[in-house]
């Protein structure tokens, strides 16, 4: 009995320990920024917050939903060469509010494998951080590799999955999607009013939604089913709309 109450003193330990830290961080960080001379996320708000808000404003207005709105997917698209925006107001489904090309995302069709491939992943992920101070211009940071990546990555005997995968300005990639500066101010915008913990991303190969969609690479790994199916069901529930 002791034994276990001392494993449950442990666990609940941890466990504030890692909520402590994330608040921690959450407060320090831009009192670092600020003392390192860098732009801090608030900065980057008041700098370009404005003029993406007045661009973004008509498109929600137009669907009937608040912005920020109460959750954000953001879509983006190999083939296509496109990132979509849809919101919802929390409560209610969710409604395609506009969309950007994607300006550059290196590789092929298929997903991220290990470091160096160049490849955009593909999956269901979440959005990490915001970087205010990013060297192309700003940048939403993506949880890459999540569990599913990871989890296949130990079937296969793979590892250096690779990391630091954005989704950024400017125009040229390795591994990311660039948008453009003017685009990507205005997700980094909605992406900070929303709260990242309100923002999912889907990366796709194809819209599985278009009727013959398919992907068609060689050397594709075993899983892949799994994870385009995984794909497939999430944009099912987004409305195919432009």
């Amino acid at each position: 009995m002791k034994r276990i109450h001392v494993l449950v003193a442990i666990l609940v330990a941890v466990a504030l320990a890692a909520i402590f830290r994330r608040r921690i961080q959450d407060v320090c960080a831009p009192l670092v920024q600020k003392l390192l001379g860098r732009a801090t996320v608030a900065d980057r708000l008041e700098q370009f917050g404005p003029q993406s808000r007045d661009r973004l404003r008509p498109f929600f207005e137009a669907k009937g939903v608040p912005c920020p709105p109460g959750k954000v997917v953001l879509v983006g698209m190999k083939t296509e060469k496109m990132l979509e925006i849809y919101a919802s107001d929390g409560s209610g489904e969710f409604k395609f509010i506009r969309s950007y090309p994607v300006l550059a995302a290196s590789g092929k069709t298929g997903p991220k494998l290990r470091e160096g491939d160049l490849q955009v992943p593909e999956g269901l992920y979440n959005v990490e951080s915001l970087n205010p101070n990013s060297r192309f211009h700003l940048a939403l940071r993506l949880d890459y590799p999540n569990s599913f990546d990871r989890q296949q990555a130990r079937s296969d005997g793979r590892s250096n999955l690779g990391s630091n995968i954005m989704i950024h300005g400017a125009s040229v990639s390795i591994g990311c999607l660039a948008m453009g500066d003017e685009a990507i101010e205005d997700i980094f915008v909605l992406a900070a009013d929303t709260g990242i913990g309100n923002v999912s991303v889907i990366l796709a190969p194809v819209d599985f939604r278009v009727a013959g969609s398919a992907v068609d690479e060689e050397d594709l790994p075993p899983w892949i089913d799994t994870l385009y199916d995984g794909i497939r069901l999430e944009l099912e529930q987004l409305p195919k709309e432009r």
